[in-house]
């Protein structure tokens, strides 16, 4: 049995052989036409079988052969590329062709994931590639298998490592990255984010500094001015700290719809992650909400040190509902736990009139003692079917269904802004971007 297993199972045969066999048939057909021929065939399949017996033991003689060994990390970042190594070893003492196929996880769904390598005798090789995961949960990778040609490239001798390697796939810790860099250097705009016009001060003083070329000349303090004997000071201002912003996430059926492979949950997720990472950044305290038809997990707001990993383990096993979100439990949960004035960023999905006439009486409720931003989606499919050219009656009846309805989404804004409500209409790929600018402009402003 260790035999079979080590010297009969893993044996293949390449394209060369079978043409080689085919060739020698087509000798030994042909001669009986021309009997000379059938010696020709005799030679050249006894030919073959040597070749073949001296591939099988140069390939199969060397016990190691090839060896491989994957390296990931312990967790991947939903919705980016996630670099994943092979580090391939050859024992051969010349070149071999590799075809690696790597038993990557199932959510995947690549029935056709191969790798080509080339290694000369005793060269060792590391091989990248990407993986971009679309949903969280735990992703299994079981064994490596390696197909090894010599250059007489007519057998072929397959080497299994077994590695099975388990990864979280955790929301997009690879963009919070970003924009944590970007946050700590104040250069949120090279991310998109927009500068904002101040209007007014800020009321939290931090200190009194020597007067520079393009400062407030309204912001002098000439109390300071006087006792430096003349030398210009200004007081300066910064934004309101310890403010409380919420991200509530609506988990029913509305945030199942996917796009790009990801639902609509998963980018409000991701998006969360960032927005309370560039709060916490700014001093402000970040804390979280959950709810479909019962509410789901309330984080408070804080600012502690482990607050960000507390909401990382809160947001990772975050799965939607099928049945429709009930508000009103999100307005008494509001109204009886958060009782500052908070920042309420709601992810949530409408797409129609009725469906948000439902729903606005316990939005208006929460925005008279929070401000209120209302984050829903643009559908980007009918986007595209709206800007498509018409060629026929059927597809005019598609397009003209199209536009009403991306209208419909635009007089959902409308109807929201006209009870002061703050609102983000945006395409799933841009919500981070477009949230975390409104976030900014809102504390330039000093709503919150």
């Amino acid at each position: 049995m260790r035999f079979y297993n080590n010297y009969i199972k893993p044996l293949f045969f390449s394209r060369r052989f079978y043409w080689s066999l085919v060739a020698v048939i087509t000798l030994f057909l042909v001669s009986f036409n021309w009997s000379f021929l059938f010696l020709v065939g005799q030679l050249a399949f006894l030919f073959l079988i040597v070749l073949v017996l001296l591939d099988y033991a140069i390939l199969f003689l060397q016990r190691k052969g090839v060896v491989a060994e994957r390296e990931l990390t312990e967790r991947f970042s939903n919705g980016d590329n996630n670099k994943v190594q092979l580090v391939l070893k050859s024992h051969y003492p010349f070149r071999v062709q590799l075809k690696i196929i790597d038993e990557i996880p199932v959510q995947f769904q690549q029935r056709d994931f191969v790798l080509q390598a080339s290694l000369a005798g005793g060269e060792q090789q590391r091989l990248i590639y990407q993986l971009r995961p679309v949903e969280r949960g735990e992703y299994l990778f079981h064994d490596i298998n390696v197909f090894v040609k010599s250059p007489l490239n007519l057998v072929v001798r397959r080497i299994i490592t077994p590695q099975e390697q388990m990864v979280k796939v955790m929301p997009s810790y690879l963009a919070l990255r970003q924009f944590e860099l970007l946050a700590y250097s104040n250069n949120l705009a090279e991310a998109g984010s927009r500068k904002i016009r101040k209007i007014g001060h800020s009321l939290e003083f931090e200190q009194i500094k020597e007067y520079v070329i393009g400062d407030d000349i309204r912001s002098i303090n000439w109390k300071a001015t006087a006792r430096k004997g003349g030398q210009l000071m200004v007081n300066n201002y910064v934004d309101e700290r310890s403010q409380q912003v919420y991200c509530v996430i609506d988990k029913g059926r509305v945030m199942k719809m996917p796009f790009e492979g990801m639902t609509l949950l998963d980018y409000a997720i991701n998006a969360t992650l960032i927005l309370s990472r560039v709060a916490l950044i700014r001093q402000d305290k970040a804390g979280l909400i959950t709810f479909a038809e019962n509410i789901g997990q309330f984080l408070p707001a804080d600012r502690k040190a482990a607050q960000m990993g507390s909401i990382l383990e809160t947001l990772y096993n975050q799965e939607t509902k099928f049945l429709e979100t009930d508000f009103e439990k999100l307005y008494a949960l509001v109204r009886t736990r958060i009782t500052q004035r908070s920042l309420i960023v709601l992810f949530t999905n409408f797409e129609s009139m009725s469906g948000l006439q439902r729903q606005l009486p316990y939005i208006r409720s929460i925005a008279r003692n929070h401000l209120v931003l209302v984050v829903f989606f643009e559908n980007t499919e009918l986007r595209q079917l709206t800007e498509s050219k018409a060629n026929d009656i059927e597809s005019v009846y598609v397009k003209t269904i199209a536009e009403k309805f991306v209208h419909e989404k635009k007089l959902i804004v409308k109807e929201l802004q006209q009870h002061g409500i703050f609102t983000i209409l945006t395409a799933p790929q841009n919500l981070t971007v477009n949230t975390v600018n409104k976030y900014l402009e809102l504390k330039a402003r000093q709503a919150i």
